[in-house]
């Protein structure tokens, strides 16, 4: 995805995304992207990046990492006719689940898939709002791995690039929308 039109629809995006100082906490510079999804066309042109960026690959499930990934995931799944996979916080999936914990700065948090989500060798693309860090994407990652499926690359509508987060990713080359 190069050239004069494809910059054009970055700038669009990149135009939807609000910052918001001091969330959820002071000193933090928060990434807003509520005004990206109140826009029809922004969000449109959002999940035609995203579909772009998937053009070629065999994908059978998006798996998306809630909540916000969630937004982005299931219209990406719906438009590219793959299965959709929700990675939720403990005690949210109704069945069976596997788990995986992951650190954070400050604590652990963990991600659940249920346990039935993957066949062995389904091929999956692992969909957030946001990379930062790279634990949660980390995690969503492992526990495709866990269940035996393939995990063929990691899109983001943002990525904050200097958290570093990608590093935790290899050997997937994480791909976003939008740097900061």
């Amino acid at each position: 995805m190069t050239g004069k039109h494809t910059d054009q629809r970055i700038e669009f995006l990149a135009s939807r995304i609000r910052d918001v100082q001091d969330f959820p906490k002071p000193g933090i510079g928060f990434k807003d992207i509520t005004p990206l999804l109140a826009d029809p066309r922004a969000f449109t042109t959002c999940i035609d990046l995203l579909a772009e960026h998937c053009a070629g690959r065999r994908i059978d499930a998006i798996l998306a990492i809630e909540s916000r990934g969630s937004i982005f995931g299931a219209a990406l799944a719906a438009r590219l006719t793959a299965s959709f996979i929700p990675a939720r916080k403990p005690g949210k999936l109704p069945a069976a689940t596997d788990r995986v914990t992951y650190v954070l700065e400050y604590g652990e948090d963990s991600l659940e898939i249920h346990k039935d989500a993957l066949a062995p060798g389904t091929r999956v693309m692992v969909i957030d709002d946001v990379i930062a860090t790279g634990g949660t994407a980390w995690a969503a990652m492992e526990l495709v791995r866990r269940q035996r499926g393939e995990v063929v690359g990691a899109s983001f509508v943002i990525e904050l690039g200097f958290l570093d987060g990608r590093k935790r990713l290899a050997p997937i080359e994480p791909f976003a929308l939008l740097k900061y």
